[in-house]
């Protein structure tokens, strides 16, 4: 049987929370930012009015400004957005329990086993809008398709509140004139090797030989052209089944042996970072951390801790994660891998987790670092995880490479 994915994603998420509190918002132009205050400011979401002004997310409150000098801002409010979000999964599991959320406003569905109940993919998605609408005052774009990825291109296409069909018999002339960065995962490192082939768009990537892309980008080259032509086959990962997950951690053997600070800090980084996103994705935080590393001679040393309280932000876990290496290792000796592990998972509503290192940070600055973080994931999620990163993580020779988040393990 043909399947039936659903990607749902729901317009300017934190935005249109605020504007359901805060009815009078709908009127003028808004928008959601980490510290309305300050001109470095990062928008994190705006409603349409704001959009009309090209009023972009990750930009700064002060280039907002400049485009639209009436904008609204307004501080977010992390808490309600869980709330919400909640809610919108539990409407989609009304119709599958195959729901996997990806970042705190999206999800993908498989309503393949669903349709004998609730009729068509489009009927579905129709129902999903109008109750997500009636119920919760927001509005969702929703794309259906055959695979997870032209899904996702899908609720993309047309926004706001909008229901687009990706179909065997369209997707070519429907998706292949995109411009090949739309595609899920391509990053900026891959949109360059595409600018060099002369790959513009995704039409283009299809047909271009796989042999070719494998040798310039390795497995994600083959990857990408599999997903260019509608052959991404992975399984809508249900949330029930991330319930059940014991730890999220990822390990790294590095391309050469790490000695010393200005080797040890990017690589534990990477990891930290890796590790935190899918706590995020996921809703969980962790309340322990482990660490464990491996010399060249593969003996292994692990250390972990017990948190006061839960986190899920890249800081801390890098902060935590640093705090124990450092207390069990010489970092002048070599090391040839190291993994982090986050485990003991608490609902992603918990409190938060001091830094080891800046114990008199206050609840603002924690606001800023969170939503810092989750405007991170938001880039991610729509152009890949290659396609922002830590500077530090950047242009080593330790085969660290944002792309290669794809690659973390799940324990």
């Amino acid at each position: 049987m043909e399947r039936t994915i659903l990607h749902c994603d729901c317009n300017g998420f934190y935005a249109s929370v605020e504007c359901v509190f805060h009815p009078e918002l709908r009127k003028v132009p808004m928008a959601v930012c980490g510290d309305p205050e300050s001109r470095k400011g990062i928008i994190l979401a705006k409603n349409e009015l704001a959009k009309q002004f090209n009023v972009t997310t990750t930009e700064t409150v002060w280039q907002a400004k400049k485009k639209c000098p009436d904008l609204v801002l307004v501080r977010p409010h992390h808490d309600a957005y869980q709330v919400f979000s909640k809610k919108m999964n539990a409407i989609y599991a009304r119709y599958t329990e195959q729901v996997e959320p990806f970042g705190i406003d999206e999800s993908w569905l498989d309503v393949t086993g669903s349709r004998m109940l609730f009729g068509s993919g489009k009927k579905i998605a129709d129902e999903l809008r109008d109750t997500v609408k009636r119920e919760l005052g927001l509005t969702i774009s929703v794309g259906v398709s055959f695979n997870k990825v032209f899904a996702k291109l899908g609720s993309d296409y047309k926004k706001p509140d909008a229901t687009t069909i990706v179909s065997r018999q369209n997707y070519k002339s429907l998706v292949w004139p995109l411009p090949v960065e739309a595609l899920l995962y391509v990053g900026k490192a891959s949109q360059e090797v595409f600018r060099k082939l002369g790959i513009r768009t995704i039409g283009d990537l299809a047909a271009t030989s796989e042999e070719v892309l494998t040798a310039k980008l390795g497995k994600i080259g083959a990857q990408l052209h599999t997903y260019a032509n509608g052959e991404d086959h992975s399984p809508v990962a249900s949330v029930y089944e991330k319930q059940e997950a014991k730890s999220v951690g990822n390990g790294m053997t590095f391309k050469r042996n790490l000695l010393g600070m200005e080797d040890i800090r990017p690589g534990v980084l990477y990891l930290a970072d890796s590790v935190a996103a899918r706590l995020r994705r996921y809703g969980y935080q962790c309340r322990t951390v482990s660490v464990a590393v491996k010399d060249p001679q593969f003996h292994t040393v692990q250390k972990q801790t017990t948190l006061d309280s839960p986190t899920d932000l890249t800081k801390d876990i890098y902060d935590i994660s640093m705090a124990l290496l450092l207390s069990f290792w010489d970092v002048q000796k070599p090391i040839r891998a190291i993994t982090v592990t986050a485990s003991h998972f608490g609902e992603g509503e918990g409190g938060r987790q001091l830094s080891l290192f800046e114990q008199e940070e206050n609840g603002a600055q924690h606001e800023r670092q969170k939503s810092l973080e989750q405007a991170v994931d938001g880039i991610r999620g729509k152009y890949g995880h290659g396609s922002i990163s830590y500077a530090q993580i950047l242009k080593n020779d330790l085969g660290i490479a944002p792309d290669h988040h794809r690659n973390q393990e799940e324990k």
